[in-house]
């Protein structure tokens, strides 16, 4: 079997770039990378003469090379997000080849359910209690709130807002909360961080999430320290190296690789390997697309430990691109599909609508009609000026 070409999709527009390899025996694999749209089409148009003609099933080896020959031309970035969706394509092939799900790929299935965090926005908050009431609804036993106006506000403010999403979500919530240190030129620094981990701490939130930048290595380690509660952060790093020093150092409590991002599932299982010899958690980033929940979710079964995947709610990419669409059960999980390869299939009537809908730009926020939907919107140089 050898990979004789590959197809691109473009669904989000300006972030997510989908790719399908396609072999000689008519079998194919889904991968996707989270990158700009113009940088990360520009790598795979460089990588792709290093792909085709490949066996699919030597995923290690035909990454490693991608890898290797991109010394010299970016290694992380663009260029790590492309091989990213490069990997994920391959693993998905491989199962579907061999007919054994990625997970039994990975070295065996621990666990045939993974929990499940709902992930949204802080803003708008003049919705979010009724956003939380949506969640609940759907079944979610855990949520992630994230960004503005968190950390850009006083810290009387910042715990407003969270005695606002306690009492929302209940007791039985588990709460997780993410700063957005990720935002550029952040202020928040090492006491300004401390003094919210320890306000977090007063309402049972279960981790902080980006707190300080995400090159401050040195606040990471005291804050991961200082902090009652634990220190999450990772999803901007790409490739396995990036991590080593934050892994050393004890610089987090839960690692967060992103699989669209660090390389794919074979840097992710990399890096799992390392954090779990240094006695770190890793969740996976998952703020992507239904290729990205899927690969989370298989590699989150061939975890021994307890592990999240998170659901980017109202997210159309994740939502209405997949099927069988992903389902929670009463205990808030997601099942994970044992059918060869990722165990999903891409809707391509979907795909393509979102392909050919110019004005399509996902905005993961609640809408004027109140659904868990991506709203729609075309930015223009008026609405700019304005």
């Amino acid at each position: 079997m050898r990979i004789t070409d590959w197809k691109l999709y473009t669904p989000g527009q300006d972030s997510h770039v989908f790719l399908e390899l396609v072999t000689d025996n008519g079998i194919s694999g889904w991968g996707a990378g989270f990158s700009e749209k113009g940088q990360v089409m520009g790598a795979l148009a460089w990588l792709k003469r290093f792909v085709v003609g490949e066996n699919p099933l030597e995923v290690e080896r035909v990454t490693e090379k991608l890898h290797e020959i991109t010394f010299w031309f970016g290694r992380g970035g663009a260029m790590t997000h492309a091989i990213s969706a490069i990997n994920i394509a391959l693993w998905d092939l491989a199962g579907k080849a061999l007919g054994q799900s990625v997970s039994v790929l990975l070295g065996g299935c621990h666990k045939r359910k993974v929990p499940a965090y709902g992930s949204v926005l802080f803003d708008p908050v003049g919705t979010l209690t009724e956003r939380i009431e949506g969640m609940k609804e759907k079944g979610f036993r855990a949520m992630k709130f994230g960004w503005e106006p968190f950390c850009h506000q006083s810290l009387s403010e910042d715990e407003k807002l969270i005695r606002l999403v306690r009492k929302a979500t209940g007791d039985d919530v588990t709460v997780l909360v993410d700063a957005g240190g990720s935002y550029p030129f952040w202020k928040l620094r090492l006491k300004d961080a401390l003094q919210r981990a320890k306000m977090l701490a007063d309402y049972g939130v279960y981790w902080f999430e980006e707190a300080l930048a995400p090159d401050d290595i040195e606040g990471y380690v005291r804050l991961r320290e200082l902090s009652p509660i634990k220190i999450a952060h990772g999803e901007v790093l790409a490739r396995r190296q990036s991590f080593l020093p934050y892994l050393r150092r004890g610089a987090m409590d839960i690692a967060q690789p992103d699989v669209c991002k660090v390389g794919g599932l074979s840097e992710l299982r990399r890096i799992a390997w390392l954090a779990e010899e240094a006695g770190i958690e890793v969740v996976p980033h998952g703020w992507n697309t239904a290729i990205g929940l899927a690969t989370d979710l298989q590699f989150g079964a061939s975890l021994s430990g307890r592990s999240f995947v998170e659901f980017n709610v109202g997210n159309t990419l994740i939502e209405q691109l997949a099927y069988p669409p992903f389902r929670l059960d009463k205990d808030g999980c997601l099942e994970v599909p044992s059918t060869p390869g990722l165990g999903i299939e891409i809707d391509r009537d979907v795909l393509k609508k979102f392909e050919t809908s110019s004005d399509f730009k996902p905005i993961w926020r609640w809408d004027e009609e109140k659904l868990f939907e991506a709203a729609r919107s075309q930015v223009t140089p008026e609405t700019i000026s304005s």
